[in-house]
Parts: C-alpha cells; sequence; structure tokens
C-alpha cells in the first residue's frame, strides 16, 4: 500500500500529523510494509514511525492488563474518598432543608418592639 492508494499525503517539512495519520501508518508497518518505504512516503523519519509503531504496542498492551496500575489505584482511591465527603455534606444539607421547610427555626430571632 503506498500514499497512492491510501490517499494521503505526506505532512510536509516540519508539519504534524493526526492521530489517525499516526495510527493508519503504524497499522501499515504491523500488516508488513517496509520500514523505510512507509517513512518515505509520508515524509517522516524512520525513527519517528518506529517510535510511534513501539507507543502504540505498548498502549495496546497496558490495555490488556487486568489490574489496575498502581497509580490508577491511589486516584481511584482518592476519588471514592472524595465521593464519601461530597455525600455526607449533601446529607447535612439535606437535613438543613428539611429543617427550614418544616417550620423550625435554626436560630432565634429577635422579634421586634
Amino acid at each position: 500500500m503506498t500514499t497512492e492508494t491510501t490517499g494521503a499525503a505526506g505532512p510536509g517539512r516540519g508539519g504534524r500529523m493526526s492521530r489517525q495519520r499516526k495510527r493508519d501508518a503504524v497499522l501499515r508497518l504491523l500488516r508488513g510494509e517496509d520500514l523505510e518505504m512507509v517513512s518515505r512516503s509520508l515524509g517522516v523519519t524512520a525513527a519517528t514511525l518506529s517510535g510511534w509503531r513501539d507507543a502504540f504496542l505498548v498502549a495496546g498492551e497496558a490495555s490488556l492488563a487486568s489490574r489496575p496500575a498502581e497509580g490508577e489505584e491511589l486516584e481511584s482511591g482518592r476519588l471514592k474518598a472524595r465521593l464519601g465527603e461530597m455525600l455526607l455534606e449533601r446529607e447535612l444539607l439535606e437535613a438543613k432543608i428539611a429543617a427550614l421547610e418544616g417550620g423550625r427555626p435554626l436560630a432565634r430571632r429577635r422579634s421586634r418592639p
């Protein structure tokens, strides 16, 4: 598959490629196209293209993990604690609203002479 068959043009010198174009380039490599040929057709270095491929494979491998990464566990714990705090605040606010709607004063008022 060449640039003509994919309909993609190179990014030009100093240009940036979209995530989809990078993904398509990596998939071309994984299907067996020659690294040098793909890099020339896209106008990027073989090292850049290899980096995209390696990052793609690492991300795919990480998504297959059955246990979350340590950082994800810490973040999950932090979010659960924050959720607990917010639920407690909500219960207190609901009790305060119920007291106000029930006609019970929350603080003593001075009567006007």
